[in-house]
């Protein structure tokens, strides 16, 4: 049917993300960035986003759209509230068995106070925890809370000769091979994104088609997690450059 909803200019967003705390209904969030509508049938078309874009990205337009779905919008929100809502427990390392390769601890590393620059000198490991593969980390992870999140596909490391300095740091890391890894990343990516309070997500792809599943795996992580948290695209050639 025809209705009035909302429409966003890509364009003309900033991404401040007003919008996203105006819809009460849960119909708008970040992705890439940019506001956008995430599902038809949670935008009520009354426009409480409108009035608070401050470089009014967002009007109205009639168009075939789902009908305001009420019981889904409950639902969904209802679900976004008791995250919010369940109470913080110190968290502690889960109880583990199996191969010690795979077992969660985290790395402590010693900043020396003045850099000092030996020709000879190792470049030191910036990688903050253990495991980093996306099937192997366990989604209650001590170091999920709070953390910076660097989701990339595992080529990429060895294409980007300065990948520890410039993504690694100060964030915890997840690895993955979408097209030599059996199964969707974004089931497991989804409870992390629920369990923990992720501040931000950083996504390093190759750039061949394939790579593309990562990305795809933490948008739909995001939507499905329904939590609207910052996050940005890397694209690295072939020859170790970034090209986006």
């Amino acid at each position: 049917m025809k209705r009035q909803i909302i429409t966003i200019d890509k364009e003309a967003c900033n991404g401040c993300g007003l919008c996203v705390d105006a819809c009460h209904e849960g119909a708008i969030g970040l992705v890439n960035g940019k506001a956008v509508l995430l599902r038809d049938d949670y935008c009520d078309g009354l426009g409480n986003c409108l009035p608070v874009c401050p470089v009014n990205a967002i009007t109205f337009e009639e168009r075939e759209a789902l009908d305001y779905n009420e019981e889904e919008v409950k639902k969904n929100m209802e679900k976004k509230n008791m995250i919010k809502e369940e109470p913080q427990v110190q968290r502690t390392a889960p109880q583990f068995s199996g191969c010690p390769g795979s077992q969660s601890r985290m790395i402590q590393r010693e900043i020396p106070t003045q850099k000092v620059t030996i020709p000879s000198e190792v470049p030191q490991s910036m990688l903050n925890q253990w495991p980093v593969q996306i099937k192997l980390v366990p989604v209650n992870a001590p170091y999920f809370d709070g953390a910076n999140l660097l989701v990339a596909a595992d080529c990429t490391a060895f294409a980007y000769g300065d990948f520890h300095n410039e993504f690694i740091k100060n964030r915890i890391t997840l690895i993955g091979c979408p097209k030599l890894d059996e199964g969707d990343y974004s089931e497991k990516l989804t409870e992390i994104l629920m369990y923990n309070e992720i501040k931000s997500i950083t996504v390093v792809r190759m750039i061949v088609p394939c790579c593309g599943g990562i990305v795809n795996a933490v948008k739909t992580a995001l939507i499905n997690s329904g939590k609207m948290i910052p996050w940005q695209v890397v694209t690295i050639s072939t020859d170790g450059s970034i090209v986006e």
